[in-house]
């Protein structure tokens, strides 16, 4: 039995996760650094890479544990190489490196947004491409044609702001509080979530780009004209992060579906970690029903950074003979590419 050890520090969160070759997840730990930013009202680099030199031989220690194996039983060592933050992904590289050195282990480095697409084969193993994918997360949302696993072609992305990072900008001027998707999702829940109408750029463009700036702008200005009262108004403020709420998912399924039926795929799978908001996944897959199309979301669990999706997407390289030299080095901007 072939064992992948999966480590994830491509932002705050310190991951480390072990997978065998069927994909099963033997553990999957995650030390959240959310406590530590959320003074900041968002990631400060300089001390999430500090917090992972701290957190992650803890992490790793408990992955192992949790998997019942020691660094003897591990075969492959994937690590995310980017995008992210470059002192963040710095830390996972070098432990990386330092298990392989020092255990004679092949390691290899893996895309953060690949990572996410192969989230979905840890639970449903039966989904096969072609299908076309949209990742969405505080850095990063995009739309990808997924022709075969390692085969990719990128088709439209934020021309700014990411999904995610408009909730936490939204979320902090409102001074509801950091991390902001999962306070608005909560907030939302039961709310009026067409009390008011906001509109993102290029949402009726024929481009599959996004726009969430002045999406983002809109709302800011909405809550600034407020009359005092209004702002205690707690209705009137969980009718008004709904409606930002209602706008965000109503881009993100439009775009998507319009890619679906300009390029005939039949199956959608959406990833990272606005991909555990509730309204999301709910309009989503609303939508799927009335066009007959599968929808997939992994769990809550797997749609955040984890340390097992590195594994699974490292698993499917080293299986086709890839590793990495010692000379492989972080790449904040790293690019989603196919393997021919």
């Amino acid at each position: 039995m072939i064992h992948v050890l999966g480590i994830e520090t491509s932002c705050d969160d310190s991951c480390v996760a072990v997978i065998n070759d069927k994909y099963q997840v033997l553990s999957n730990v995650v030390s959240s650094q959310t406590e530590f930013h959320r003074r900041f009202g968002g990631i400060v680099p300089e001390v999430a890479s500090r917090k992972h030199l701290e957190y992650l031989p803890l992490v790793l220690d408990q992955a192992l544990r949790d998997a019942h194996l020691d660094l003897e039983n591990i075969d492959l060592v994937a690590v995310t190489q980017g995008p992210g933050l470059l002192g963040s992904l710095l830390m996972g590289v070098c432990l990386a490196k330092t298990i392989a050195l020092f255990k004679d282990k092949t390691f290899l480095g893996v895309n953060h947004l690949e990572g996410h697409l192969f989230a979905i084969r840890l639970e449903y193993p039966e989904i096969q491409p072609p299908f076309l994918a949209l990742i969405v997360s505080g850095g990063h949302t995009e739309i990808i044609a997924v022709r075969d696993w390692g085969k990719y072609r990128h088709l439209g992305s934020t021309r700014d702001d990411a999904a995610g990072e408009a909730y936490d900008k939204v979320s902090k001027f409102l001074n509801l509080g950091y991390p902001g998707g999962p306070i608005i999702d909560r907030l939302s829940e039961g709310a009026q979530g067409d009390r008011f109408h906001f509109s993102a750029g290029l949402e009726d463009d024929d481009t599959l780009d996004f726009s969430f700036s002045g999406l983002k702008t809109a709302v800011v200005r909405h809550y600034s004209s407020m009359k005092e009262e209004e702002k205690k108004d707690e209705k009137l403020i969980r009718d008004l992060v709904a409606s930002f709420q209602e706008s965000v998912a109503r881009v993100l399924v439009n775009k998507t579906f319009k890619a679906l039926k300009i390029y005939g795929f039949s199956q959608i799978v959406v990833g990272g970690g606005v991909a555990a908001n509730r309204h999301l996944r709910a309009k989503m897959k609303e939508e799927g029903e009335k066009r007959g199309v599968q929808v997939f979301f992994p769990s809550p669990s797997f749609c955040t950074d984890n340390g097992a999706m590195i594994a699974a997407c490292g698993l499917f390289h080293w299986e086709r003979g890839r590793k990495d030299s010692w000379e492989m080095d972080p790449d904040p901007r790293l690019p989603l590419t196919s393997i021919e």
